[in-house]
């Protein structure tokens, strides 16, 4: 799945107001830039998405069955 079929999947399910999908989008989006990065640029922006990510907190508590 590339970022654009994981952001069709966004739209298309109403999930802008999930930020652990916007999350999976942003490392894909990553990922796919990751070949004209330099390392360093790379692992700082993977940096700042696990930092992100870690904000999130325990936001799956009570939602379980809805996300995973």
């Amino acid at each position: 799945m590339d970022s654009n079929d994981i952001a069709r999947y966004i739209e298309e399910t109403d999930s802008l107001s999930k930020p652990w999908l916007l999350l999976q989008w942003r490392l894909q989006k990553l990922k796919e830039r990751q070949a004209e990065m330099t390392p360093e640029a790379y692992l700082q922006e993977l940096a700042e998405l696990h930092q992100a990510l870690m904000d999130l907190g325990k936001w799956w508590v009570g939602r379980e069955d809805e996300v995973f």
